[in-house]
């Protein structure tokens, strides 16, 4: 986690979680409306869809309670005719991202948080070099922070090519374009071709991702150290114009050059059956729209919750929203990281164990790996994947990027994903943290102090 005392120095002024999330109670009026390829359905085209969803699945009202708040905090339409396809950590999700870029025509655009200098990042570099050449234009979004390790000659390169290169929010204020905002940073992983495919999620462009996580002889990555688990979503269909519309704010806000006429919202005609909304949050807005939706998700849970999540330091509401889940007698499980590249926010996160062990949430650590995916399932229809961590980072700093995708297939696919790490999981009980030894106490006590800034 490349952020450390470098933000606690920058000096910027406190932030707060909102106390209440504004209209967390259903909205009277008019039923749910879903968009498709050709804009807006009929009230009669959306009631059926979701109709549909919920045919087969558990006795739950997520669908009835929850969808109409969530389009209201939001305000990004539901669409339908998407494809959504699971990637499961780096090798898999790479391949299909270079694939991608290799088949672009028009235009390609790229938002990432960490583009290291390495093996990964050289392939990235070229490949999308080599597209320029080719007369696709490539514009390229790359957070100050997270790319502070990588060489200025590897952004020179891409921009000797013809490439746009944007620095988010640079550390030297004297070439930042807008008002210096050190704290705040783009965490999102966007990758948009032709305007036609996406892909979004937990993975940065970076050889730590280079092992699996999930057989034992992948397990440890090229020039050693641990796999890192992730997870990542490649889609397709109408949902894609809005992570394109997301992608273009963000190049404006940051004052970028004015972009070439290209084909950037091409016809985008059904290629598939899942129902998606994307959600950008964005530290200008008065609260974060995926730290609200989320509570309003959780809150409407009636049979399970899942959540999967490298960097867990949850805020008050978060806590308490977990904690009446498991009083309503919801299933909430999370699994969290048994060892993280941050030692301050893992620990910052160990120190709420105890309030939520009590509670009745069970939590298990994922052995053997770096755990950086970023996914919640809900009653097994609502899911999300994206880059936003349960900590107040995300939720007040970060530009964060996420995908819901509602119905039970769709869910039955990350429920499976997540039977597997639960498999490679030593589940915590109450027991067996109390009697956690001292040192570990005294770390949890002093992270606590930085959860804000973490």
């Amino acid at each position: 986690m490349v952020l450390g005392a470098v933000l606690v120095l920058g000096g910027c002024g406190c932030a707060s979680l909102p106390s209440i999330v504004p209209d967390l109670a259903r909205p009277r009026g008019e039923p749910v409306q879903l968009a498709g390829a050709r804009g807006p359905l009929s009230m009669a085209q959306s009631k059926a869809i979701l109709q549909r969803l919920e045919s087969g699945r558990q006795e739950t009202g997520i669908f009835d309670r929850h969808l109409a708040i969530e389009e209201a905090i939001v305000g990004s339409p539901l669409t339908t005719g998407n494809r959504v396809v699971l990637l499961q950590d780096g090798p898999a999700t790479y391949q299909a991202m270079i694939k991608a870029i290799q088949a672009a025509t028009d235009h390609i655009h790229l938002e990432t948080y960490i583009l290291d200098d390495d093996e990964v990042g050289q392939r990235f570099a070229q490949a999308l070099i080599d597209k320029q050449k080719q007369g696709v234009s490539v514009h390229l979004i790359r957070d100050g922070v997270g790319t502070i390790g990588t060489p200025a000659a590897f952004f020179e390169r891409l921009t000797a090519s013809g490439i746009k290169v944007l620095e988010f929010n640079p550390l030297n204020p004297l070439v930042s374009r807008k008002e210096w905002e050190l704290n705040q940073r783009d965490h999102r992983k966007l990758l948009i071709v032709d305007g036609r495919t996406a892909f979004l999620g937990g993975i940065n462009i970076s050889s730590v991702y280079s092992g699996g996580s999930f057989s034992q002889r992948s397990r440890t990555r090229p020039g050693g150290g641990p796999a890192w688990r992730d997870t990542d979503l490649e889609l397709q269909g109408p949902v894609v114009a809005e992570f394109q519309k997301l992608f273009l704010a963000t190049w404006a806000k940051q004052k970028g050059d004015a972009l070439p006429a290209r084909n950037y919202f091409p016809p985008l005609e059904p290629v598939g059956r899942e129902v998606v909304r994307a959600i950008g949050s964005s530290p200008d807005e008065p609260f974060s729209q995926i730290y609200a939706t989320l509570l309003s998700a959780i809150g409407s849970a009636e049979t399970s919750i899942h959540l999967t999540n490298a960097y867990f330091v949850p805020d008050p509401q978060l806590l308490a929203a977990l904690e009446a889940a498991a009083a309503r007698k919801v299933a909430v499980r999370l699994i969290l990281p048994s060892q993280a590249d941050s030692w301050l926010v893992f620990h910052a996160g160990r120190a709420y164990y105890d309030r939520l062990l009590r509670a009745g949430v069970r939590i298990f650590e994922r052995r053997g790996v770096i755990l950086h995916s970023k996914t919640a399932l809900i009653d097994g229809v609502w899911a999300t994947v994206g880059s936003t961590n349960l900590d107040w980072r995300s939720f007040l700093h970060n530009e964060e990027l996420n995908a819901v995708v509602l119905g039970p297939g769709f869910g039955a696919q990350l429920q499976s994903m997540f039977d597997r790490d639960l498999a490679e999981s030593d589940e915590l009980t109450l027991d067996i943290w109390e009697q956690r030894p001292l040192e570990w106490r005294v770390r949890e006590g002093f992270a606590r102090v930085w959860e804000y800034w973490l």
